[in-house]
């Protein structure tokens, strides 16, 4: 091994492979630095931040939160404008739903080796806590020197976590890390990691298997598809990203949707787009709040505040009071006949 210290980045998702990655790593003497890019999809934190049922749950940024445990800087990067091509024009295609992983892991090694900071200070390589066989799209074999050349960090980028399964990097070759200290884990099963975080003293951490992206969600990939089938274009910015996280979503046309909150929480939030979509609100009966998205016509959005009142607590009533606001300010009144269960078609559920 060397004497002269070396520096590493490590690319931190806040799960627990990126954690023990890193951990490995910084036990050998190198100074680490982790770096995470927000995409705008990270599941973490927003939900869980507005749904009542989510409020025994901490309220944390799980990048920042495995930063502080291991004691290191962290730089968190945004990148939702550049990663729109990498969602919509994915080189390597699609996962199970709309998750470009492979396309994504390219980009964010790139980004982290081809960042001029990590040049500046002299950084010496990459770390990621990817593990062969793990994920079906992106964690194989065969993709893992597919990442390494198309992300040009070449050998410079290492997987401590299945490092033994794969040949010598860079870092290995010239004696900055031992390998013999490197894991060989391999496959789905997160018994090893498990193990491996208790021998070095974590005894609290993410969900094992991580899947901090909605993108990997099928509920969100279709609401996220429905979205840009209904616009005619795949464009979409941070307000789309987030609403789509938020409530049920109802199309029962092609040319509207309905957004009903599911609980106080969701109500509040929604509240905040008030002036961007038609508002329905009942006022005879507690009940959710509810969005009318699209282009609807005055029978669309009576239909919209049937729905909605069928959520409330006027479900069973012959009539619940309706307030509507629309976009420009102008505020109305009307009655409606809550809509029956049978009424409310499985199709209409994005």
């Amino acid at each position: 091994m060397t004497n002269n210290p070396k520096r590493a980045v490590s690319l931190i998702s806040g799960g627990l492979d990126s954690m023990l990655a890193t951990k490995i790593i910084m036990d050998q003497g190198i100074h680490v630095e982790g770096i995470n890019f927000y995409t705008g999809f990270c599941v973490e934190g927003h939900t869980h931040a507005i749904r009542k049922k989510d409020k025994k749950k901490e309220k944390r940024n799980n990048a920042l939160w495995v930063a502080e445990q291991l004691g290191i800087k962290l730089h968190i990067i945004d990148v939702i404008d550049e990663y729109k091509d990498v969602l919509l024009n994915p080189k390597h295609g699609y996962g199970q739903n709309l998750n470009p992983c492979l396309d994504c892991k390219i980009f964010m090694v790139n980004k982290a080796q081809a960042w001029a900071w990590m040049e500046e200070n002299q950084f010496d390589f990459i770390i990621t806590g990817e593990v062969i066989g793990q994920r079906p799209k992106s964690q194989r074999k065969e993709t893992m020197p597919i990442i390494a050349r198309e992300s040009g960090a070449e050998d410079r980028l290492l997987r401590p976590l299945c490092a033994k399964n794969l040949p010598e990097t860079l870092p290995e070759r010239e004696g900055w890390v031992d390998r013999e200290k490197l894991m060989a884990f391999h496959g789905r099963n997160r018994k090893p990691q498990m193990a491996l975080a208790a021998k070095l003293g974590f005894t609290e951490y993410s969900q094992p298997a991580g899947g901090c992206c909605f993108l990997t969600d099928k509920s969100y990939s279709d609401k996220l598809g429905d979205l840009w089938r209904s616009r005619g274009s795949r464009e979409y910015d941070l307000d789309d990203i987030m609403l789509l996280k938020v409530g049920r979503h109802l199309r029962p046309a092609p040319n509207f949707k309905v957004i009903v909150s599911r609980e106080e929480g969701e109500s509040n939030y929604l509240k905040g787009y008030k002036s961007d979509f038609i508002t329905l609100e009942t006022c005879s009966h507690n009940g959710p709040l509810t969005l009318v998205d699209g282009d609807p016509s005055e029978t669309d959005i009576h239909n919209a505040a049937r729905i909605m009142a069928r959520y409330g607590q006027g479900r069973d009533a012959e009539q619940v009071d309706v307030s509507m606001r629309r976009p420009n300010g102008e505020v109305s009144s009307f009655s409606v006949k809550p809509m029956s269960a049978d009424d409310i078609l499985p199709a209409w559920h994005v």
